[in-house]
């Protein structure tokens, strides 16, 4: 007899945090400009880190960041990256925090050049979920072709802390690529 954490992916089963996130939002799509954003500093965050880590800040990190309110964020000055560094609620890297407020700012041009940044990071997947129905863990990538492309891209454009591993989490947690197991309860 399976219980109903035997039917979702592993690497979830930590806790409810992970489980709430794994069930609610992970491998969902999203087209909401900000999440979208929040996403992409918290998974920048990530870089070198566990996503446990950030996940267990993610409030922190929302209340630091001024509720991921992209403009507000593209305009911290060197008074917000003292704050920011201060704050022992997040993780307080500042060539990380630099690069949050550095990619706002790209964030808006996107916006501004594709109407809104979910034309620019969705066409990586021709605006569709990938989805290549994985049996096992050790059938979900780090990274893949698009997350390469995707890296590439945004490097090309002057975003930090956006490499090929970080793109691909990013896409696995807006939904752009849905790595839930076969058997996993969030495919029903």
């Amino acid at each position: 007899m399976s219980t109903q954490t035997e039917t979702r992916c592993p690497w979830c089963l930590r806790d409810d945090l992970y489980m709430n996130y794994h069930d609610k939002e992970w491998g969902r799509p999203s087209y909401d400009e900000q999440h979208l954003f929040e996403m992409m500093v918290l998974e920048s965050f990530q870089a070198g880190l566990s996503w446990y880590t950030i996940l267990a800040k993610r409030e922190n990190f929302r209340q630091a960041f001024a509720g991921f309110d992209v403009v507000k964020v593209s305009n911290f000055n060197e008074e917000d990256i003292a704050r920011l560094m201060d704050d022992v609620g997040i993780v307080r890297n500042r060539a990380k925090i630099l690069a949050a407020i550095h990619n706002a700012s790209l964030f808006m041009r996107l916006q501004q050049q594709y109407g809104k940044f979910s034309n620019y990071i969705w066409q990586f997947t021709d605006y569709k979920v990938i989805d290549k129905y994985p049996e096992h863990m050790s059938d979900v990538p780090s990274t893949t072709a698009e997350s390469d492309v995707m890296a590439k891209d945004m490097k090309k454009r002057g975003f930090k802390f956006m490499g090929s591993t970080v793109c691909y989490a990013n896409m696995q947690s807006i939904g752009m690529v849905n790595d839930h197991l076969m058997s996993c309860r969030a495919r029903k």
